[in-house]
C-alpha cells in the first residue's frame, strides 16, 4: 500500500495555473440574472396592479 503523504509533482504547478485562470466565478451573469428576475417581478406587480 503507497503511503498517504502527497508530494507535488512537476505538472501540479501547470494543472494550477490553469485552473486558477479558468476557474472564475460569473459575478456579470450573477448580477444580470438578478437584475433581470426583479425586473421581471416588479412589471408583473404593475402589469397586476392595472
Amino acid at each position: 500500500m503507497k503511503p498517504m503523504v502527497w508530494h507535488p509533482e512537476e505538472k501540479d504547478a501547470k494543472v494550477n495555473q490553469y485552473l486558477e485562470s479558468v476557474n472564475r466565478e460569473p459575478w456579470v451573469l450573477l448580477w444580470g440574472a438578478a437584475i433581470l428576475m426583479i425586473g421581471a417581478f416588479t412589471s408583473a406587480v404593475l402589469v397586476g396592479i392595472f
